[in-house]
């Protein structure tokens, strides 16, 4: 995969993207969305159970997330979750936030 890492913005907070050139889609990190939608203090955890809902639901969108390397808070590279532009936007749908409509 063919990979260029670029940080977002919305409202001032970040979003690690990562653009893939063979696939020409961008991958978001799902927890940098989650936060800023959810307002936690814990986003990962807030994923978490929301992940394992969506799965108990029978939702297939979990299954279907990827783990990319994108640069964490202390500068290395770590595996987390991320999703396409459609996958996201699906999760966006999950999340109750007067900043989901705003935020797609």
């Amino acid at each position: 995969m063919a990979e260029h890492n670029q940080i977002k913005l919305f409202n001032n907070k970040k979003i690690r993207t990562l653009w893939d050139k063979e696939e020409e889609e961008w991958y978001f990190s799902v927890i940098d969305v989650v936060g800023i939608l959810s307002n936690s203090k814990n986003p990962r955890n807030y994923w978490k159970v929301l992940k394992k809902r969506l799965k108990d639901e029978g939702n297939e969108l979990v299954t279907n997330c990827n783990l990319l390397k994108m640069p964490s808070k202390d500068g290395k590279m770590r595996l987390t979750d991320v999703a396409n532009t459609k996958q996201i936007l699906r999760i966006i749908q999950s999340i109750p936030s007067p900043n989901a409509e705003p935020f797609k």
